[in-house]
């Protein structure tokens, strides 16, 4: 991570939700919610995310359910506020989720 990393602010973090359908932030922490046909297709999308995750050296918290994963993120190392990277891991995440439905 960068040394200058920066907390977003409630103006920059709506905007950029503008771009992230589905997600929102909730206490603190940008989140969302994805439904499966099956526990399989849950928990093969847990371990993609691990791979990005471990990529971009940037962690969510995630819970799988039978058919549902719960995505949810925020900057520890700054105090567990939203950054660019929580941004950017919701982006990559997406990108691998096309026509899962928010829940």
């Amino acid at each position: 991570m960068t040394a200058q990393l920066e907390p977003l602010s409630f103006k920059e973090i709506e905007d950029r939700l503008a771009e992230l359908p589905g997600w929102s932030v909730e206490g603190g922490m940008l989140r969302r919610g994805y439904a499966f046909h099956g526990h399989f297709p849950a928990a093969a999308m847990v371990i993609h995310i691990a791979q990005i995750q471990e990529e971009l050296g940037h962690h969510a918290d995630l819970t799988l359910g039978y058919n549902r994963l719960a995505v949810s993120v925020n900057t520890h190392s700054i105090g567990g506020r939203i950054t660019h990277l929580d941004f950017g891991l919701a982006h990559r995440i997406e990108a691998i989720a096309p026509g899962h439905g928010a829940r």
